[in-house]
């Protein structure tokens, strides 16, 4: 790829208007408060172009970090690109973080600009106490709250300027946004991605999403999250697709809301986590879960999806649904294909990439053996450049010409990758590595089981042991009898030594606000 005068907003957006694609609905927004709107690619042309004019005169130039506190909300998608024209870097960020976690980040990356709603500034006003780098906070209008006056409303300040504005001159190398890590198992970091980042994965829009004219394609996720920001905003507008946004005020997934939604809003492709799915197949008896024939399409990560997700989806909605494997650092790097699905399996390495599954000595491992799933830097664009103001954490991952994923894996004789966990979850009881993965997947098969996490638990006497948690269905109660029934179904499915000793019931698994299973937190 060229370095020279490439810029990620005209790519995905502006390309469209100059082709004369202009008039294609672009974003549909709805919130569950009863607003409802709908941009073309030429609005968002337009109104990126407003955005970078307020930045600019803010006096926000090219390489300064502005960070996004907003909700689903239509304002980040045209903070976002506007912030690219610019050659500013855009940082997403979940809503429902705290005043620590707000200002951990603010100041890590040193954002001299921050965008909200008036409901969210409070957190960023306390952090910008000890945050002498953030001199300008733009309040977003938000339905239901004071409409904000002056310098600091956004709506103010772009109804001022012109509908103009000439790119920066950036280069495909060039940073465009920081994705900070959940931080599961460390303090968060940024992750470094580059203004090449959209057509570094045309391998994804392609083969993953399989992204076709005239497609409606969703995520429920919160933007903050990567998968929204990667899947349905920058991969599907480069694709020239349309992007359906919902906001629901109540923060939790409901199936029986998004069967309207997908029913109403034509959607045809789906992209959600395993929980997700979980959650709709466990309403499958709802009529309005018939709306999900109406899905061409489907996608998952976050975690892997369970075997009998697959099947279920399969034989009840005959919707095959592609599991993927990847991260904030480099997204999804192994999938399932249309047609060449393996339930259980987090699928083959993506089109053009170059990867290996190695020891801990950097050896490729055999067909069969674990090892970490490794890719080679030079195939893949789309890798993150670097971990923010970290480089001992940058040198930590990337080993000679590899990018070390810290994915544990099994692949088999036909390149077919098997997740096995992360390296830090990977258990060890009994003188054996188990999988957590192959313990939850088993679990889940059982008809009283919504998820599953399994985790090393220190023992007397084994000196570890397996120790499960468990939600159940609808239906299901948690009684001596049924941990009985767990066991020995796990028991029958895999060796003994994998089968968990303890069964502990509980109402949620703990997350991340990107929906992994926090086990650091079980396992303590």
């Amino acid at each position: 790829m060229s370095s020279a005068n490439y810029n990620l907003a005209q790519d995905v957006v502006d390309r469209h208007v100059l082709a004369g694609h202009g008039e294609r609905v672009a974003l549909v927004f709805r919130d569950s408060a009863g607003f409802d709107a709908s941009w073309t690619y030429r609005d968002l042309a337009i109104l990126s172009n407003r955005f970078a004019r307020v930045l600019r005169g803010k006096g926000v130039t090219r390489g300064d970090r502005v960070l996004f506190r907003v909700p689903n909300h239509p304002a980040f998608y045209v903070g976002a690109l506007g912030c690219a024209k610019l050659g500013a870097v855009f940082i997403p960020t979940s809503t429902l973080f705290k005043a620590d976690e707000v200002r951990t980040r603010l100041a890590d990356s040193g954002a001299v600009c921050a965008v909200t709603t008036r409901a969210l500034s409070p957190e960023i006003e306390a952090a910008s106490t000890s945050c002498p780098e953030l001199r300008e906070i733009l309040i977003v209008d938000d339905a239901g709250e004071e409409t904000v006056r002056g310098d600091r409303s956004l709506s103010s300040c772009m109804s001022r300027v012109s509908d103009h504005f000439v790119a920066t001159a950036t280069r495909a190398d060039d940073p465009a946004f920081l994705a900070y890590t959940s931080g599961t198992t460390a303090e968060p970091k940024g992750i470094v991605h580059l203004q090449r980042y959209a057509r570094s994965y045309d391998y994804l829009i392609r083969d993953w999403h399989d992204f076709q004219f005239g497609d409606v394609v969703t995520c429920p996720a919160e933007i903050g999250w990567m998968l929204p920001v990667a899947s349905t905003f920058l991969y599907a507008f480069r694709a020239g697709v349309t992007v359906f946004l919902y906001r629901e005020r109540e923060p939790r997934f409901s199936a029986t809301t998004w069967f309207e939604l997908i029913e109403r809003h034509a959607v045809t492709n789906f992209v959600g986590t395993p929980t997700m799915w979980r959650t709709l197949l466990a309403a499958a008896e709802h009529p309005g879960s018939q709306s999900l024939r109406r899905l061409r399409h489907g996608t998952s990560a976050g975690e892997p999806l369970a075997a009998d997700t697959v099947e279920r989806l399969r034989s009840g909605f005959g919707l095959e649904v592609l599991d993927g494997l990847g991260m904030s650092e480099c997204m999804v790097y192994a999938h399932n294909r249309t047609g060449a699905v393996v339930p259980g399996a987090c699928g083959r390495a993506g089109r053009g990439l170059v990867c290996q599954v190695q020891d801990d000595s950097g050896r490729e491992v055999g067909v069969g053996e674990e090892g970490v799933l490794c890719l080679e830097r030079a195939s893949h664009p789309g890798l993150m450049r670097e971990y923010w103001n970290r480089p001992d954490a940058t040198a930590a991952v990337f080993r000679d010409r590899w990018y070390w994923s810290g994915d544990v894996v099994m692949r088999g004789e036909d390149g077919v990758l098997w997740f096995r966990g992360r390296a830090d979850d990977v258990m060890k009881c009994s003188g054996y590595r188990i999988s957590p993965f192959e313990i939850e997947n088993c679990l889940q098969s059982h008809p009283a089981v919504l998820e599953a996490a399994a985790v090393e638990k220190s023992d007397a006497r084994a000196g570890a042991i397996v120790r499960a948690v468990v939600t159940l269905r609808a239906g299901a109660h948690p009684t001596a009898e049924l941990e009985t029934e767990l066991i020995a179904h796990v028991k029958s499915r895999l060796a003994a030594f994998k089968a968990p000793k303890q069964i502990e019931f509980v109402a949620a698994l703990p997350k991340t606000q990107s929906g992994k299973i926090q086990r650091r937190l079980l396992r303590a």
